[in-house]
């Protein structure tokens, strides 16, 4: 019996695994600022207090508690503007990550540079953040970016030097 062999371009592709688990972060990461956009469009003609007073009963808070108080005084900030510079600034940072995860599945060169610059430009701000008040969420996000980074500035030096010996002979 005879075997049959794809042509060398439909063989599929071994990708990076560092660079796939980024590009699916990039990913997951996407969807929560979509959500979050299509959450703060969603409440854009509502009563911000009455629907906090609803979701607070959905999950049987007793809605005379501090928690549902704070969250209360909180909102009263929140209007129609403010919740629509939310959506679109959620909306914005979703699709630039959109665009890094699929750079980075697809192996461009130009998604790992983006990636790189807008991850370098994030860490003062996290580390910042961190300083302002210590988290473990802060940490281990903190902790996820700067591997990240340290990976793809490996990766892009690698590619560099690998160009240039290449080019040089």
């Amino acid at each position: 019996m005879a075997r049959f062999r794809l042509p060398a371009r439909s063989r599929p592709q071994n990708h990076d695994r560092v660079l796939l688990l980024i590009a699916v972060y990039k990913f997951l990461h996407a969807a929560l600022f979509f959500a979050i956009g299509m959450g703060a469009h969603r409440l854009l003609h509502k009563n911000i207090a009455d629907q906090i007073e609803l979701f607070a009963r959905h999950l049987r808070f007793n809605p005379e508690s501090r928690l549902v108080i704070f969250i209360l005084r909180k909102a009263s900030f929140i209007n129609g503007r403010v919740l629509e510079r939310i959506s679109l600034v959620a909306y914005c940072y979703a699709t630039l990550t959109l665009v890094e995860g699929i750079g980075l599945y697809l192996e461009k060169a130009w998604g790992e540079f983006l990636t790189l610059a807008i991850t370098a430009s994030f860490l003062p701000w996290e580390i910042f953040e961190i300083f302002r008040r210590l988290t473990w969420v802060r940490v281990g996000l903190l902790t996820i970016n700067i591997l990240v980074f340290l990976y793809l500035l490996r990766l892009v030096l690698d590619r560099a030097r690998h160009r240039t010996k290449a080019w040089k002979n």
